[in-house]
């Protein structure tokens, strides 16, 4: 008959008491998030309605810090001299484990929570990229694991960094990146909301925008065009030959640019004007070759219109970094959380404004309360200065349903998804799921290091952060 050894027998007690003590202890944190649902929903819809712009989240920033200093965190505000960022902490000692907060909303998509295009101002800013429950869920999910630090004894540190100004060409994690905020940090966790529940590693496109402003000289256009030498004529050469450079590059590259400035009335020679470029690529390397003949372009462009050329870097982006190691952790989580079912009202809601969104075919309403399998999903076609952090210290990070299934980010149907029922559940996903990981982690400290191991492999030895965005300051004026 077989006999279980007694050291062999205790270590499969011990072993089974921890699992079973580690699933109450994850279970007490969802418990509390669910008992805190009220809460965190009215602070999202107040987020939601102020609605600021990057680099001037003032209010919502005070909130998210007043949240977080009425759980005890300790606030350092004004980090990496952008006024707004800020870095909670709580706890002492390793493993430091960091969560993002993005705050900022977009120009020009003000909108009611209804679904039918209903702008609360007209041409104001709104939440159509959901970061009023980016930065609220975040915050949850930092308190949920900050109680279980407080009731376990563990050691460890939770930290949330207050992350402004995501979108466009303000890049804030870019400057807390290089200001040394994540130093001293072992891994970083965040989400994003979406149209469906997934953990899967991706990585992204890397990013950079710049400004080329032309002068030349002013002339009356009839009486005396031979002595103009129009700044407009060297804009459009050059967008001439950035179009034709187009069927030269790869299929993954892109090239979007927009005319800012071109003169101010047809009748005088413009001395003047101004083009703003994004180029994107799915690598660093990449996306230097192609600014490099970018460069060219513009140079040339100056060179044959007899005008001259300067240029400014607004922002530049790191393409994400995956962990497999973090992933299938947080993947694990998130099939123990799960999504979110429509109530009889939301499902209303939701077939509603899916007959606004324009596309042939739209994923089922059941995606909301699907969780999507595990898988390795290449490179998106968006980018995300989360891929900044990404290369100095292991990143990890989930996409929750806030958007009913088909809407797209960046439009009003996603503003109205974030200023209600739909959005803030989907919310509280992100926050559990984000909660649990980092319980994981300060019970594995072993797992920071295997997914630490990964990070120097995948992104090579040697490696020394540079950002692509130059030697820039914070530009705090971009959205004024």
């Amino acid at each position: 008959m077989f006999q279980v050894k007694p050291v062999f027998a205790l270590l499969v007690v011990v072993l089974f008491g921890q699992t079973v003590l580690a699933q109450k202890e994850k279970a007490a944190a969802i418990s509390q998030l669910d008992k805190q649902y009220s809460h965190y929903s009215a602070l999202a819809q107040r987020i939601w309605e102020l609605a600021e712009p990057g680099y001037m989240e003032n209010e919502t920033s005070k909130l998210l810090q007043k949240e977080l200093q009425d759980q005890g965190f300790s606030i350092t505000t004004g980090v990496a001299d952008m006024p707004t960022a800020f870095v909670a902490s709580f706890g002492k000692g390793a493993p430091v484990i960091s969560i993002l907060a993005e705050m900022d909303a977009l120009p020009g998509l003000s909108q009611d929570s209804v679904p039918v295009r209903k702008p609360l101002v007209p041409n104001a800013y709104g939440h159509a990229c959901g970061h009023n429950l980016f930065g609220v869920g975040s915050v949850a999910a930092a308190i949920a694991a900050k109680n279980y630090l407080q009731q376990s004894g563990k050691s460890g540190t939770i930290q949330l960094v207050g992350t402004p100004a995501e979108e466009g060409a303000g890049g804030g994690k870019t400057y807390l990146v290089k200001a040394g905020l994540f130093d001293k940090v072992d891994a970083v966790l965040h989400w994003h909301p979406g149209d469906n529940n997934s953990a899967s590693p991706s990585s992204s496109l890397a990013y950079r925008v710049a400004t080329f402003q032309f002068n030349g000289l002013a002339a009356h256009a009839a009486a005396a065009p031979e002595k103009g030498r129009s700044a407009l004529d060297a804009v459009e050469a050059m967008n001439y030959m950035v179009n034709m450079m187009r069927e030269h590059v790869t299929s993954s590259t892109r090239i979007h640019y927009v005319i800012k400035k071109g003169g101010l009335t047809s009748n005088i020679v413009p001395d003047y004007a101004e083009v703003e470029y994004t180029i994107r690529h799915p690598s660093a390397k990449g996306l230097e070759e192609v600014w490099a003949r970018l460069m060219k372009t513009a140079q040339a462009a100056a060179l044959g219109t007899e005008t001259t050329m300067t240029h400014e870097v607004m922002a530049g982006l790191y393409n994400l970094l995956p962990n497999e190691t973090l992933a299938k952790l947080m993947q694990k989580n998130l099939e123990q959380v799960g999504g979110n079912k429509y109530t009889p009202a939301e499902t209303e809601f939701a077939n509603k404004i899916r007959k606004t969104v324009n596309s042939e075919s739209l994923p089922p309403l059941s995606r909301a309360s699907d969780i999507q399998p595990y898988a390795l999903n290449g490179v998106g076609s968006a980018s995300t200065d989360v891929g900044d952090v990404s290369w100095v210290l292991p990143t990890v990070g989930l996409s929750a349903a806030t958007w009913v299934p088909g809407v797209p980010a960046h439009s009003w149907q996603a503003v109205a998804c974030d200023g209600m029922s739909i959005g803030f559940k989907g919310m509280l996903v992100a926050a559990k799921t984000i909660s649990l990981t980092a319980i994981d982690l300060f019970q594995q400290p072993a797992v920071i290091e295997q997914a630490k191991v990964e990070l120097i492999k995948a992104r090579g030895e040697g490696f020394v952060y540079k950002s692509l965005a130059g030697d820039r300051k914070p530009p705090l004026d971009y959205r004024k």
